[in-house]
């Protein structure tokens, strides 16, 4: 194919705010995981697909299956649609303990 770029599993964006590598970021309606550190407006490699172990709210409680969302405002996953962005489902149960912070979130990768 002449005109085929790349896989697509991975894009370089420019950084929309600072990101450390494993945080996620949101560009329009595009949502990854950096692969490395980057400062507001630097390019940086992106994972749109996967499952990656995401900073979640720590009062929510997920089921396995559950639609997870990106908190744009606080850099954040969350099970709530309201004003947020889909960005995939929980692959694992987690409490919903004050310290129970991290969800396990495949990427659906579709956007």
């Amino acid at each position: 194919m002449k005109n085929y770029v790349q896989p697509g599993n991975t894009i370089t964006l420019t950084a929309p705010y600072a990101v450390a590598s494993g945080d996620g970021l949101l560009v329009g309606s595009i949502f990854g995981v950096a692969a490395g550190t980057a400062a507001l407006g630097e390019s940086v490699e992106v994972a749109l697909t996967g499952v990656f172990d995401v900073t979640k709210i720590g009062s929510q409680a997920w089921t396995a299956g559950a639609r997870i969302y990106w908190d744009d405002t606080n850099k954040r996953t969350t099970n709530v649609a309201t004003s947020n962005t889909l960005i995939g489902v929980a692959i694992e149960a987690v409490g919903g303990g004050a310290g129970e912070t991290i969800g396990r979130v495949r990427l659906n990768g579709s956007f």
